[in-house]
């Protein structure tokens, strides 16, 4: 089982926007096969932080999924509004142990 935290770096401005468009994008990804996962923002830390996590039973089972979501029209669509709103990002990928 593996952890993968999709962590975004919103502009300051545009945090209550990123976080309405949420559902839409949880939506489409459970659609598409992705777990629902959680969404977090900040408490401390780097301000304006807004983080995706989802478990995946493998590595090879997300990278599946990543194949399929990235295809999907309704994805792109959704990805296409947020992208505006997003600063900066990166990737976490964890191996669940316990």
């Amino acid at each position: 089982m593996i952890l993968v935290r999709e962590v975004f770096r919103i502009h300051p401005e545009r945090m209550k926007e990123a976080k309405a468009l949420l559902p839409e994008i949880r939506a489409v990804n459970v659609r598409l096969g992705f777990p629902p996962g959680r969404a977090m923002t900040d408490v401390t830390g780097p301000y304006y932080t807004l983080v995706l996590e989802m478990e995946h039973p493998s590595l090879a089972a997300w990278e599946q999924s990543l194949t399929k979501v990235f295809a999907d029209p309704e994805w792109q669509k959704s990805y296409a509004k947020m992208r505006p709103l997003i600063e900066s990002g990166h990737r976490e990928i964890f191996s669940i142990v316990s």
